[in-house]
């Protein structure tokens, strides 16, 4: 006798419990089990993403419960020295998007600042501005700056009350103050860059341009230490960055265009053919003041060369820092920056596309 047997096919193992489910980065995770029993959605609905077919059997679709969609907001921090051109730059800036039709928010947050070529929609000067601190709390200038930037740091509401009903269509230009100890060692700024940037009622793509101004490229060792600030901004600030090097229009005189490339990425090869340290190791005549002789005897010193080595050093070992160039008078310049921040912030990914008028689908008639 013939015996048949049947041969089933084992029962496929369910797929392991998902204990978070991932979610975006504009929202949390919240526990729940692969099939979507358990889970609280925070704001939405759960919508499904896979067909029955493809899950366990007999068992229901696998669904990920996940919020509506909520957009984020984009700003650039416009840093940098005293002197610098920030406030120029933003006004360049403000320009450009407005001949574009695009929308800017501008937010100034140098409580000493009294001038600006366009008024700001937000001012910490209505909050707290630097004179008021100086008189009331009996600071100078830098400590009286830093005593307003903890005030607004204890204030946030200031900030989230304006910025909060704002959509995804305009971009919020924050001019910072001048003062470089807020870059490079005080804590403040970090925290306020985070507060604004992290997943929540602001969430805003931030992205820093931080800005040296070109006359620096003349002497090697002031633009190496501008390049160090600009790096210490980078790693304290913790958000995407550009650095830029402004007023370019003072220096096309100055330097040719093919030195100027090679500023654009520092080395230390820069500082072989310095011509300040070259004239000074040469042992020109001063012009008989005190002051510029006291100058040419350090620039001469080994210890202020092996010094300034050193720091081209870092900065090349580090190799962080590379400049964009900017012309405010040129349009196209700027429109070039702001093409770099868009790229960062990935303005343009969350624009919905603009449907075309009838009339631009019209034929031309023929006369």
């Amino acid at each position: 006798a013939t015996i048949t047997t049947t041969i089933h096919p084992p029962e496929p193992l369910p797929l392991p419990p998902l204990l978070y489910h991932t979610i975006p980065r504009h929202c949390q995770t919240k526990p729940g089990t692969r099939s979507g029993r358990n889970t609280q959605p925070l704001l939405g609905s759960a919508l499904t993403y896979l067909p029955a077919n493809l899950g366990p059997r007999n068992e229901p679709p696998i669904v990920f419960s996940l919020p509506n969609a909520i957009m984020s907001k984009y700003g650039v921090m416009v840093m940098g020295p005293a002197g610098a051109g920030k406030s120029t730059f933003c006004a360049s800036l403000i320009t450009h998007l407005n001949l574009n039709r695009r929308s800017a928010f501008y937010v100034n947050l140098d409580p000493a600042a009294e001038s600006f070529e366009h008024a700001p929609d937000l001012d910490i000067k209505d909050l707290i501005s630097l004179h008021d601190a100086m008189e009331e709390v009996g600071l100078g200038p830098n400590g009286g700056l830093i005593y307003c930037f903890e005030f607004l740091m204890e204030n946030l509401d200031f900030l989230t009350e304006a910025l909060d009903n704002l959509t995804e269509e305009y971009l919020i230009i924050f001019d910072m103050p001048g003062q470089i100890e807020l870059y490079t060692h005080i804590p403040i700024l970090p925290a306020l860059a985070r507060f604004l940037s992290q997943p929540g009622s602001l969430d805003i793509r931030l992205c820093a341009a931080y800005l040296l101004e070109a006359t620096f490229v003349v002497d090697r060792a002031k633009f190496f230490a501008g390049t160090l600030s600009a790096m210490s901004a980078m790693i304290m600030l913790e958000i995407p960055h550009i650095n830029v090097l402004s007023k370019m229009d003072l220096v096309k005189d100055q330097v040719r265009k093919k030195d100027l490339k090679r500023f654009l990425t520092p080395d230390t090869g820069l500082l072989d053919d310095d011509p300040i340290s070259i004239a000074a190791a040469g042992g020109e005549p001063d012009d008989g003041r005190g002051e510029v002789h006291d100058r040419d005897l350090v620039m001469r010193g080994r210890s202020f060369q092996r010094l300034n080595r050193a720091v081209a050093g870092l900065i090349e070992s580090f190799s962080m820092v590379n400049y964009l160039k900017l012309d405010n008078t040129d349009e196209d310049s700027v429109g070039a920056i702001l093409s770099y921040v868009d790229d960062i912030i990935q303005y343009h990914e969350a624009q919905e596309p603009k449907e075309l008028k009838d009339a631009e689908f019209d034929e031309p008639q023929d006369d």
